[in-house]
């Protein structure tokens, strides 16, 4: 099989694996392609992303830019590589970079596409309540992730998995899927297949998709806090101050509560939706660090009664 020179661009720890299986394999990563340093934490301490860290672990070249034009893209030209991966960089490729390898490029994303095109699919297809997910690697073209598809799987949804840890999973598992994708363009054994079925948009989300609407039915509160965890992270507002929820359940088999209405039950503190109450397991108040949300509420100088909104 013939080895291919690569130019890879990602940025999040989601493309760590990727970038680890082609390093490692017979295939030659010419150059790393990453978005700048940016301040991180409450300090604001500048950072490089997880992809620049392991690039400089494995001894790779990195190119840092957060957009793919002038300077990058001159950077690239110049290496003439063979094939671009692309893995959650963070960015567009237009022209001319679109064109300058000579395989073009290639792009894991971590839905089954056509569903949930756009930079969130984990979080949107938790949101929604899938119960099955998967990874997709095709190729890049002009139009938002409307490419041909070299390799495609699925796997399901665990009825406790949040986005941080269900796309931590699709990672690892991309990451194969990727390099069988690439070992077989390299050998000239692979031809890309169009998209067919119904497409869904996954648009990036906001703080406030974050917020937990108490009006919906406890079904739709789990999902929006499992799809929205870690990020941008669930969170109500109770006496006008922010609490983030951490981690919940529903609880069955309890008398309904008002929605947004929260009470301490049994050593539980439970919050109404339109149907079952919803506990709150773990909680992050304004100022303080993140706690059970038994521990929480039994330090609260209001006691019991309050509503969430």
């Amino acid at each position: 099989m013939p080895s291919l020179s690569i130019v890879f661009a990602g940025s999040p720890a989601a493309a760590v694996p990727s970038l680890r299986r082609l390093a490692g394999s017979d295939h030659r990563v010419t150059s790393v392609l990453t978005r700048a340093d940016s301040p991180q934490g409450r300090r604001a301490v500048l950072t490089q992303t997880p992809v620049a860290d392991t690039a400089d672990e494995l001894g790779l070249p990195v190119i840092k830019a957060n957009r793919l034009a002038g300077a990058a893209t001159e950077q690239i030209q110049q290496l003439a590589p063979d094939l671009g991966v692309i893995v959650a960089y963070g960015g567009l490729v237009r022209e001319p970079l679109l064109s300058t390898p000579r395989l073009g490029w290639i792009n894991l994303h971590f839905s089954l596409l056509p569903k949930w095109r756009g930079a969130a699919p984990v979080q949107r297809s938790l949101m929604a309540g899938d119960e099955v997910t998967g990874a997709t690697v095709f190729q890049l073209v002009p139009e938002l992730d409307a490419g041909d598809i070299f390799g495609q799987f699925s796997e399901p949804i665990g009825a406790l998995q949040t986005a941080g840890n269900l796309l931590e999973s699709l990672s690892h598992s991309g990451a194969g899927l990727l390099l069988d994708v690439v070992d077989g363009i390299a050998a000239g054994a692979l031809f890309a297949e169009p998209q067919a079925g119904a497409v869904t948009l996954a648009p990036k989300l906001t703080l406030e998709d974050g917020r937990i609407p108490w009006d919906s039915d406890a079904t739709t509160v789990i999902n929006l806090i499992r799809g929205v965890t870690p990020e941008p992270g669930a969170f109500t507002t109770l006496d006008g101050a922010r609490l983030k929820v951490l981690d919940a359940a529903r609880a069955r088999d309890l008398p309904r509560l008002t929605p947004g209405h929260i009470t301490y039950e049994g050593k539980a503190v439970l919050v109404g939706t339109a149907t079952d109450p919803i506990q709150l397991l773990t909680v992050h108040p304004a100022g303080k660090k993140a706690m059970a949300a038994a521990d929480w509420w039994r330090g609260r100088p209001a006691g019991s009664g309050a509503v969430a909104e």
